[in-house]
């Protein structure tokens, strides 16, 4: 008999428990080309890992509440809060997005590369679609996912995984948000190329899309 899935805060634990920053980890960077001169308010980072986006935002003005599966990444990053001095503008909680979501509106909700090969399908979608209600009016939703990887590049999951978990299209992704009610700007909808250099030295490109749309009414 196969192992059973592990649920995402297992699996996610597990993870961060192999992967860590000493200090703080890099900032997404479409984060930065796409909040860097908006008006700070009340953010919310889906995903948020070990905290470096949300305390780069922290530090722009942003009262920020970063939410994750993994209790391990969210104990290092109310560490990295405390040592930065932003634990006053920053709250961590943990939320499994497939069975809870944290409560309210945001004038900015972000989710980077929210990608889980431990989750169900249709399950990405049904997050993204209440990311996108937790947003209010005037507020923003940047939604960055991974698309065209090189041949290289390690499959999302392995061929073998137990979940049949692909990665979502543009279009996917557009489809997931439902946006077409006439609420909503586009901002910018396009795929951010990456130079990679594959285990070998080989070269190759990633494709990433980056959807950031303003939500104009309720």
């Amino acid at each position: 008999m196969s192992n059973p899935m592990p649920s995402a805060p297992e699996f996610w634990d597990g993870f961060y428990a192999d992967h860590t920053h000493a200090e703080r980890g890099p900032v997404n960077r479409n984060l930065i080309a796409e909040v860097d001169g908006l008006e700070p308010g009340g953010a919310l980072d889906l995903g948020c890992g070990e905290g470096a986006d949300v305390l780069w935002l922290a530090e722009r003005g942003w009262t920020v509440l970063g939410v994750d599966a993994s209790a391990t990444a969210l104990d290092r990053a109310r560490a990295h809060a405390e040592r930065l001095g932003l634990a006053g503008r920053v709250t961590f909680a943990q939320h499994d997005l497939a069975t809870s979501f944290p409560a309210g509106e945001f004038d900015l909700v972000s989710a980077q590369f929210l990608h889980s090969p431990v989750a169900a399908p249709g399950e990405r979608e049904r997050i993204l679609n209440r990311a996108a209600a937790a947003v209010a009016p005037g507020g923003h939703l940047l939604v960055v996912s991974h698309w065209g990887v090189p041949p290289w590049h390690q499959g999302m999951p392995p061929v073998d995984h137990p979940v049949n978990l692909t990665l979502q299209s543009p279009e996917q992704n557009r489809a997931a948000l439902q946006l077409a009610d006439g609420r909503w700007q586009t901002v910018r909808d396009e795929l951010d190329v990456v130079e990679l250099t594959g285990p070998d030295g080989q070269p190759g490109t990633r494709e990433d899309h980056v959807l950031h749309v303003r939500r104009t009414g309720r």
